[in-house]
């Protein structure tokens, strides 16, 4: 799911409702879940692809920020 962000993959669960969950898994420390949700369109909405990218920024950020102040 790169237009989520760089690195972030996507688990699809099928279930006789469709769920997805966006992570992402390229950080040595842990694995980070974005998003999850229930799918009810073919199409995912841009409104779930957006939360994906704005937590993915923020995680970004957040790990600048405490790089920075570790040193």
């Amino acid at each position: 799911m790169s237009t989520a962000g760089p690195g972030v993959q996507e688990i699809r669960i099928h279930t006789g409702l469709e769920h997805r969950i966006f992570y992402v898994a390229k950080f040595t420390e842990g694995v980070y879940v974005l998003h999850a949700f229930e799918k009810r369109t073919r199409k995912t909405p841009r409104r779930e692809i957006d939360l994906a990218r704005d937590r993915f920024r923020a995680l970004v950020v957040g790990r600048r920020t405490e790089n920075t102040t570790e040193r």
